[in-house]
């Protein structure tokens, strides 16, 4: 394969320049609360080294090229008009599909009427292509266009969303498949299948909601039985929905709606298949409070991949996804129609799907059933194909991350800080190239968290899966081990929305 670069302008023309002037060409100038920091030892996004390390990934030749527009749009959901934003007016946001090598060329036109950005969520890409203003980047404003351009690194599902602010907890996020060109795994079909809790427009906004939360528990309204909701609704804040599975307090935000595919429970995607076909599910939970647990009832469903990376195949009943997360699972269709359920863990919900062959008879909603048991697991107990284990290397540097805050005054934040864009590099965890980094996520707090990790995937222990998404359930420990190659500045968070924006962030960075 190619190593060659490809370079392209603003316009995305061709023109003739080093590797260090197409990454200028690429990238704004990063926001002055991100640079001042007075430290020129950090490895920045504009730095040279970012765009030699693009020219190393390997390269098929080949583009694929696409326009996104942002901006509000109306729908229907559950019989209820809303006006909402997403990606070229649809709930369902195109699904972007490239090879391992490609070049994804990626135009953001901004028709909201306030900044964004798109984060690829998973991919170790190149640090100016991460979508994280202030950080990153500058953020893509209102009535401007932005060029996203990056090799795709490895092959998985993953997904791309908004990182600014509470957007994507509209309809701003959309999937992004990469094939393997090697792909060994056998398969007559794929399905991707997004799932999303949802409140925009039918009993509030992220943001209305955000700030009610953020006054914490003390200061809610009065309270209310939950209405389907597997707790006690206070305001927009959800109290007593439990999951022994995560450990606890499942969620904090009430939905009215769970989301398959952009559709709602009344109004289920039908997906076709021949009996006996083996379907791909391709499951990505882009909800901002809720995780999923997914099967179809009666059958088995195999896992072979969480976040991208091929596991040790496992048949399981059902599979639970934190915010996040992706899982790969084969499906072996049967006569007639097959629903796939997605719950609400611990929040007694549920959205779903069908897979017909064209024959019986549609199953009533009322008919379908409300728990998945049996064998349930999550992507982090799962245990890596040893094609992908990281190489037995001394651990150089180890990070303790203490999950902290709670719902009292919902003060969400990292070993009791709350994170600051406007300094970004405050409490910021350093490494260097090269280093193997081992980092424990130690949960101080009531809560689970999903914890991702933006440009790099970890390994879980010395055999688990490899992964960028990992719950991580109250009061235990996760240890993950990462190579630091990948130099930049790396956003790390819990992908709960509502935590994020209040403080549970921090840096990974790099230093030259």
């Amino acid at each position: 394969m190619s190593n060659t670069l490809k370079r392209r302008s603003f316009l995305g023309l061709s023109v003739a320049a080093t590797a260090a002037a197409a990454l200028a060409a690429c990238t704004p100038n990063p926001s002055p609360t991100a640079t001042a920091t007075g430290q020129p030892n950090r490895i920045l996004p504009i730095n040279p080294i970012i765009a030699e390390y693009e020219t190393r990934r390997a390269s098929t030749g080949k583009t694929v090229a696409k326009t996104l527009t942002p901006g509000p749009f109306s729908t229907t959901l559950a019989g209820k008009k809303i006006t909402t934003w997403g990606y070229d007016g649809a709930l369902v946001a195109p699904t972007l599909r490239g090879t391992a090598g490609d070049e994804l060329n990626v135009t953001l036109a901004n028709t909201l009427s306030e900044a964004t950005s798109i984060h690829w969520h998973g991919l170790a890409l190149r640090n100016n292509a991460d979508g994280v203003p202030g950080l990153t980047q500058d953020a893509i404003a209102a009535g401007k266009d932005y060029p996203y351009s990056f090799k795709l690194p490895h092959p998985g599902t993953y997904w791309y969303h908004s990182h600014v602010e509470m957007q994507r907890e509209r309809a701003l996020y959309g999937a992004l498949i990469i094939e393997d060109p090697q792909e060994p795994l056998k398969y007559d079909k794929d399905w991707v299948i997004v799932l999303d809790d949802w409140l925009d427009g039918v009993t509030g906004t992220p943001d209305e909601v955000l700030k009610e939360v953020s006054q914490g528990m003390g200061s809610m309204g009065g309270m209310s039985h939950g209405g389907g909701n597997g707790g006690m609704v206070m305001g927009h804040m959800l109290m007593g929905a439990t999951s022994d599975f995560l450990g606890g307090d499942a969620g904090d935000v009430a939905y009215p709606l769970h989301l398959f595919n952009g559709r709602d429970p009344g109004n289920p995607e039908t997906f076709t298949a021949k009996a006996g076909e083996r379907v791909r599910l391709r499951i990505i939970n882009a909800a901002g409070d809720t995780a999923y647990r997914v099967g179809a009832p009666g059958q088995k469903l195999t896992l072979t991949h969480t976040d991208g990376f091929p596991i040790q195949h496992v048949d399981v009943d059902a599979v639970v996804l934190g915010m996040g997360e992706r899982i790969d699972a084969i499906l072996t269709v049967q006569d007639g129609y097959t629903p796939v359920l997605a719950l609400a863990e611990g929040k007694a919900q549920m959205t779903y799907g069908l897979v017909s062959t064209g024959t019986g008879t549609v199953p009533a909603l009322a008919s379908l059933p409300t728990t998945l048991e049996g064998k349930v697991v999550d992507g982090g107990q799962l245990t890596a194909d040893p094609a992908v284990n990281l190489a037995t290397k001394t651990v150089d540097r180890t990070h303790e991350v203490h999950l902290t805050g709670g719902m009292a005054q919902y003060d969400w934040g990292i070993n009791a800080q709350q994170f600051d864009m406007a300094k970004p590099f405050e409490n910021a965890l350093d490494i260097k190239a090269g280093e193997r980094v081992e980092v424990k996520f130690i949960n101080d707090t009531q809560m689970w968290h999903p914890m991702h990790i933006h440009g790099h995937t970890f390994q879980i222990g010395t055999t688990g899966a490899r992964k960028d998404t990992v719950i991580v359930r109250p009061k235990q420990t996760v240890t993950v081990y990462f190579d630091a190659d990948n130099p930049g500045q790396w956003l790390f968070h819990c992908h709960n929305a509502y935590h994020a924006e209040r403080g549970m962030m921090g840096v990974f960075s790099y230093l030259t």
